[in-house]
């Protein structure tokens, strides 16, 4: 009896054979995933050892000097923040929206399909397009000039396929089984999605937030021609030095001209501003996706 349940409880050839695949194909994801992250991190740690010699409070708050050979990062990091926040003020909404009417409203026809086409190929524009329709429609035609407003209005249409995409994931992951308990309690179509549907998939719509913000902050041809200039002194520390209407400074713009247009920039200032640029991204990612999580663990479902 013993010898008979030994031999049904003893592994097989096809059953070792499938652990080896099992334990090949964890080990081969879990090299891909290292290839992903290793390269990352060895870029931003070579950045912030080339940084060293410049990293302070005073590189962050003091204007760049003697034509940008030294000083900080003031101006530009200000201007991006500006390019920044006004973009998204002006793409999240239009994105958000436009995705719950093409979800919940709208009805699969000709229209809908023409859409969501011109959505699939806006995202596939190169920047430097968005640049010169920046600058006909914003700069030229709405007579804004170059400005911030320009700028951020020209980042948010390059940038509103990203948001509009993730936010129709997110509401299409909702249940419809949601929606029809409420309908069949008497709610209204908006209602159900104001207290049901948003609420339930504002997850998934931070995360296209997160990624216009980390696209704008890195742009440079969209601002180029349509708001950024190569130097302006602003007074340090001064959060509203700029003025909508203003021309600004950008760390992506700041950055590329310091490293080839700048002779004898000290060495450190180059990789110091890459640091500011890259870890302002990562901190308003950090900040989106803690606050992604605490949302998500009070989902209903």
């Amino acid at each position: 009896m013993e010898n008979t349940t030994e031999l049904m409880f003893t592994e097989t050839d096809i059953g070792r054979r499938n652990r080896y695949i099992e334990n090949g194909v964890r080990v081969f994801f879990f090299i891909m995933t290292c290839l992903m992250i290793v390269p990352l991190l060895l870029i931003i740690g070579y950045l912030f050892y080339k940084a060293i010699p410049v990293l302070s409070f005073d590189f962050l708050f003091k204007n760049p000097e003697d034509n940008m050979r030294s000083g900080g990062v003031w101006a530009p990091f200000l201007g991006t923040i500006y390019l920044v926040v006004v973009s998204l003020m002006v793409a999240a909404p239009i994105g958000v929206f436009a995705s719950v009417y093409l979800n919940e409203y709208a009805r699969e026809n000709w229209f809908t399909r023409m859409v969501n086409l011109a959505v699939v190929n806006l995202a596939g524009v190169p920047s430097i397009v968005h640049a010169l329709f920046g600058v006909g429609a914003f700069v030229l035609f709405s007579g804004l000039g170059e400005s911030i407003l320009a700028a951020s209005l020209t980042l948010a249409i390059m940038t509103l396929p990203v948001i509009i995409a993730s936010t129709t994931e997110a509401l299409k992951a909702v249940p419809m089984a949601f929606r029809e308990a409420c309908w069949n309690m008497g709610a209204t179509r908006w209602q159900t999605i104001r207290k049901i549907v948003l609420p339930n998939s504002i997850s998934g719509i931070l995360t296209g937030v997160i990624l216009q913000v980390s696209r704008a902050a890195g742009e440079t041809a969209p601002i180029m021609f349509t708001g950024a200039v190569f130097f302006k002194p602003i007074a340090e520390g001064d959060f509203f030095a700029y003025n909508i209407t203003d021309q600004c400074m950008a760390l992506s713009l700041h950055l590329y001209t310091i490293s080839t247009q700048v002779p004898d920039v000290a060495e450190g200032i180059p990789y110091g501003t890459a640091i500011v640029l890259v870890a302002s991204v990562l901190l308003v990612n950090a900040a989106a996706i803690a606050l992604r999580v605490y949302l998500r663990t009070r989902k209903r479902w």
